[in-house]
């Protein structure tokens, strides 16, 4: 019983901190890349054990800010067009890309989004894709993802409407 008051209390401090419990965040990147969870926890830089735990709520949080900031960039990864598109190649590109990275964090640059509101996504999806790939991304995924590919239209644009 104590246990899974310690689990429900990580849970909800993972989404004070991070927006979401983190095992929701990690299974859309096992899902999006194909890949096992043993597989994304090399790539990010952490054991799989300790994966498993932050992503069941026995832990609470990443405490290594590399790691969380391979999270993010894996998550961003997600849109580039050959990887939306599922192209082998480019997940596996990704995938190297993170994994090799030696991102350097601190207050001022962990790559975490704002809660603002979605115009904060914006920059970053046109870092990544020009607005036609964006476009183009959007096309594909209009019928299974209306909301998603509203949002790369609109960071496309550049507008809300």
């Amino acid at each position: 019983m104590e246990e899974q008051k310690s689990v429900q209390r990580n849970l909800a401090l993972q989404r004070q901190w991070y927006g979401e419990p983190l095992g929701d965040r990690v299974r859309r990147l096992v899902v999006a890349f194909r890949i096992s969870q043993a597989q994304l926890a090399d790539v990010l830089g952490i054991s799989a054990p300790m994966l498993s735990q932050v992503m069941s709520g026995r832990r609470a949080k990443i405490g290594n800010p590399q790691v969380l900031a391979r999270l993010v960039m894996l998550e961003r990864k997600v849109l580039i067009p050959g990887v939306a598109a599922g192209d082998s190649e480019a997940m596996k590109h990704a995938l190297e890309d993170v994994r090799n990275s030696q991102p350097s964090v601190g207050r001022d640059n962990l790559p975490v989004m704002q809660a603002a509101g979605e115009e904060t996504a914006w920059p970053v999806l046109r870092e990544v894709a020009r607005p036609s790939e964006l476009e183009a991304a959007a096309s594909m995924i209009d019928g299974h993802y209306p909301a998603l590919a509203g949002l790369l239209r609109r960071a496309a644009n550049g507008d809300l409407t």
